[in-house]
C-alpha cells in the first residue's frame, strides 16, 4: 500500500514538473538563427523568430530556445514572410472545353503551393461574377492555402475562345457588385486575352474596378493593328492597376523593349507613375531577350508572379522560386526579390496584414535555402539561361503550422 502511494506521489510530481515545463515554453515555433528579411519592417539580418498560436510572437536577436516547444535551426537559410503569388490560375474542376474556369487546366491550391514557400495565391480571372460562388465553395472554402481572387470582367469566367470575346458579357456595375459581396476574398478585376482593336473591355474592367475600389489586372491581348501601350499605361490604367506579362513580345502585343533592345519611354513613364508591372511567367510570356536588356537598363518588376498553370508548370516557369531564381541570376538583389514576392505584392492587393513579419501578424513564413552551383534556366521561347544561383524552398509555415518540411528542419530525430 505504502509502494502505491508512493508510486502515485512521485507520478503526480512529474506531471507537475512537466506542466512547468511546458508553461515555461511560451512559444509553438521559434526559428533561430536565419536570415530575416522582412520589407515591411526593413529588416534584413539574422534574427530569431517566435510564432505561437498562429500569429507573428516575437522577432529579436536572440530568443532562448528554451521558450518554444519546436526549435528550427535556419542557420544559413533566408526566413520571409509567405511568399504571395499574385497571378495564379486555381479554379480547377472538371468542365470540358472551359479552359481556366472550372476546368482541367488550373490547378488545386494545396498541391503547387506550399512546396515553394508559397502561402497566398492569387487566382486572377478564372471565375466572373457568374460563377465566383462556384470557385469559393469548391476551392477557395476547401483549400488550406490561401486563395484570393480577381474577379473576371467576362461574367462567365476565362473559358477561353470566343466567351472571352463576348463584350455584351462585361458588365460593371454586376462585376463591382460581386466584388463587394465577396471583399473578403476578391481583390481586384482581370481583363484577360480579348482580341480586337477595342479600348471598350479595358474600360468597362477600369469602371468596375472604380465601383469596387479595387485594382485591375490587364492581360492585353492581341490586336491588328496593335493598340498603343503607351495610351493603356498614361490615360486607360490608374495608379496601383497591374500590367501582367511584363517581360512577353507575343504577337498583337508592342512589347516593352524595342527592336533596338532598349526600354520604351513610356514604360520608365508608367512605372514612375505608379503603373504596376508584374512578371505574370506563364507558359508564353517571358523572354530573355526582353527581361535581361530591361534588367541591364535597371527596369525591373514591381511584383513577382508565376501565371500558374498546367501549360506553364512543367514548362520553363516551374515554380515561383524557381521565376525569383531567374531574377537573382540577372542580379537583382534578393532583398528586392522577396519585397516583390510579400510586401510589394500584398500593398498591391490591398492585403497589408500579409507579407509581412510584424508581431501580431498571421504566422505565415517560408524558410528559402540559396544554392550555389551550375544552373539553367528556360523561358517560354525555349531559350536557356544559365546561372550560378538558385532559391529553393526548405520550409513553408501557414497560420502558425508548418505545412512543408523538405529535409526535416522541424522534426524530432526517429530514434531519440
Amino acid at each position: 500500500m505504502e509502494r502505491k502511494y508512493r508510486y502515485t506521489v512521485c507520478l503526480a510530481l512529474i506531471s507537475f514538473l512537466f506542466s512547468i515545463v511546458l508553461n515555461a515554453q511560451e512559444f509553438d515555433i521559434l526559428i533561430k538563427n536565419g536570415h530575416v528579411i522582412d520589407s515591411k519592417n526593413a529588416i534584413d539580418a539574422v534574427m530569431d523568430v517566435a510564432v505561437n498560436e498562429g500569429k507573428v510572437a516575437l522577432v529579436e536577436n536572440t530568443i532562448s530556445a528554451s521558450r518554444a516547444k519546436t526549435v528550427i535551426d535556419a542557420r544559413g537559410l533566408f526566413v520571409t514572410p509567405g511568399l504571395i503569388d499574385i497571378h495564379s490560375h486555381n479554379f480547377f474542376g472538371t468542365e470540358p472545353d472551359a479552359y481556366l474556369s472550372n476546368s482541367f487546366t488550373a490547378l488545386p491550391p494545396d498541391g503547387f503551393s506550399f512546396r515553394s514557400g508559397v502561402t497566398t495565391l492569387v487566382d486572377v480571372g478564372g471565375a466572373g461574377w457568374r460563377n465566383f460562388r462556384v470557385f469559393k465553395e469548391q476551392t477557395i472554402d476547401r483549400s488550406k492555402t490561401r486563395v484570393l481572387s480577381f474577379l473576371n470582367i467576362v461574367g462567365s469566367g476565362m473559358k477561353g475562345g470566343a466567351i472571352e470575346q463576348n463584350i455584351d458579357d462585361m458588365n460593371p456595375k454586376l462585376t463591382a457588385m460581386v466584388a463587394k459581396q465577396y471583399s473578403e476574398h476578391i481583390v481586384g478585376v482581370k481583363l484577360a486575352h480579348y482580341s480586337g482593336f477595342d479600348w471598350t473591355p479595358t474600360e468597362r474592367a477600369v469602371e468596375a474596378g472604380k465601383l469596387a475600389d479595387i485594382p485591375i489586372m490587364i492581360d492585353f491581348g492581341g490586336s491588328q493593328p496593335e493598340l498603343s501601350l503607351e495610351t493603356l499605361f498614361m490615360e486607360k490604367l490608374r495608379p496601383g492597376d497591374i500590367f501582367t506579362h511584363a517581360y512577353a513580345h507575343v504577337k498583337g502585343r508592342i512589347p516593352i523593349v524595342n527592336e533596338q533592345g532598349k526600354v520604351a519611354d513610356f514604360a520608365w513613364a508608367a512605372q514612375k507613375r505608379g503603373i504596376i508591372f508584374d512578371v505574370g511567367h506563364g507558359g508564353g510570356s517571358f523572354l530573355f531577350e526582353q527581361v535581361v536588356p530591361a534588367m541591364q537598363q535597371g527596369f525591373k518588376p514591381n511584383t513577382i508572379s508565376t501565371d500558374y498553370h498546367t501549360g506553364s508548370m512543367n514548362g520553363g516557369m516551374k515554380d515561383i522560386v524557381n521565376v525569383m531564381s531567374k531574377f537573382l541570376n540577372l542580379n537583382m538583389p534578393i532583398s528586392e526579390i522577396i519585397a516583390a514576392t510579400t510586401w510589394n505584392s500584398a500593398k498591391v492587393i490591398k492585403r497589408e496584414n500579409l507579407g509581412q513579419l510584424s508581431v501580431g501578424a498571421v504566422a505565415d513564413i517560408a524558410i528559402l535555402n540559396l544554392r550555389e552551383g551550375n544552373f539553367g534556366f528556360i523561358d517560354t521561347k525555349g531559350k536557356k539561361m544559365t546561372g550560378t544561383k538558385k532559391l529553393e524552398c526548405e520550409l513553408t509555415i501557414r497560420d502558425g503550422k508548418v505545412v512543408y518540411d523538405l529535409n526535416g528542419l522541424s522534426a524530432p530525430l526517429w530514434d531519440k
